[in-house]
């Protein structure tokens, strides 16, 4: 299955249906070194190029990845395939300037991955739409447990497993789940929520993950933690805040419109104004009108537009993807027409109420 085939599908991390839910994926990784073996950032390309070679023919064997995984090699990738990748959140912004020796082994649905040669020898994903950790959890397990038949892992009885970032050291496990909380900002409280979530030593990061903003009011919450306790203790905290801060977006959701209806109907208002009528549109700017739309329909402002169509966007309006249906690199200038093009194009049905 190639890349054209797979950029067709839906991806794992975005509902592809009508599910308008707050949370909005889950995902969890899993950190895992070679024994012996130098971590990839000490380790020379050849020595790197050996590792990924080793590996890969026990991860393509591995009943977990299905009969025939998706194989990348970062080496032979363009810029816009590195980006389309990295959007659909399958490979990290590390791994995209990675060359020879490191690449990505994916299940054909995406929802289990594996990328060789990131910061660690391997990094093991299972991510799907919705709040799923539980489920996440026993598949990745599975698939942990099927490398390790064949594949010694660095590992310590005091410390758990080794990791390149001490950060990473014991379980090596990274639980995180994407929220859409866009009626928290409106109410002016998403600081004292991210704050909180900090003294809680929990990880806040944007769309596309460290180092990137929140745009769409889209953020990521995931355990900083990994060391001391148990996988299964993790998940079930970050499961209970989680739904902690759901129900606070809930919550701010019926008090926009019991108190702040003016604001709320300007936001989608103007997101509708903009997005129907707009000659460029910038991506971040796309994201945080399309967030706007989102809420306006999950409260019943907006209508005549299917929330698969919004989800969608989201994904087809970033760079990577929009110079992928055009194939061929986009200056930023001629992507920001296009994406303004493309949006209105899709929401030509839609209407306020």
């Amino acid at each position: 299955m190639s890349l054209a085939r797979m950029v067709e599908g839906p991806t794992a991390w975005l509902p592809a249906g009508s599910d308008a839910a707050i949370i909005v994926s889950s995902r969890i990784r899993l950190a895992r070194n070679l024994e012996g073996a130098a971590f990839p950032g000490w380790a020379g390309e050849a020595e790197c190029a050996r590792l990924q070679k080793q590996m890969l023919s026990v991860l393509r064997a591995s009943p977990a990845l299905g009969e025939a995984p998706l194989v990348f090699d970062m080496e032979t990738l363009t810029t816009i395939e590195r980006d389309v990748l990295r959007e659909r959140h399958l490979i990290s912004i590390d791994l995209a300037h990675k060359g020879l020796g490191s690449g990505l082994v994916a299940r054909t649905d995406e929802s289990l991955s594996v990328m060789i040669n990131e910061e660690d020898h391997l990094r093991l994903q299972a991510m799907r739409p919705g709040f799923s950790l539980d489920e996440l959890w026993r598949e990745i397990n599975t698939l942990d447990d099927q490398i390790e038949e064949k594949l010694r892992y660095a590992y310590s009885h005091t410390l758990g497993y080794l990791t390149a970032c001490p950060s990473n050291v014991g379980t090596g496990l990274r639980a995180s789940v994407m929220l859409h909380i866009p009626a928290l900002r409106l109410m002016d409280e998403t600081e004292p929520v991210l704050k909180s979530l900090a003294a809680m030593d929990i990880a806040v990061r944007g769309l596309c993950g460290e180092g990137t903003d929140a745009a769409g009011n889209m953020f990521q919450i995931s355990n900083q933690t990994t060391l001391g306790a148990s996988e299964t203790d993790l998940i079930r905290r970050l499961q209970a805040i989680v739904t902690e801060v759901a129900t606070h977006e809930e919550n701010a959701r019926q008090r926009l419109i019991e108190e702040r209806p003016a604001r709320l109907r300007d936001v989608v208002g103007r997101a509708y104004g903009i997005v129907r009528h707009a000659g460029v549109l910038p991506s971040n700017e796309a994201l945080d009108h399309l967030s706007a739309l989102h809420l306006g329909n999950a409260l019943g402002i907006l209508k005549g537009t299917d929330i698969a169509v919004l989800n969608k966007l989201l994904l087809w309006t970033q760079p990577g993807h929009l110079q992928w249906q055009m194939g061929r690199p986009v200056p930023p200038e001629e992507r920001d027409e296009l994406r303004a093009r493309m949006v209105a194009e899709a929401l030509r049905s839609a209407r306020l109420v």
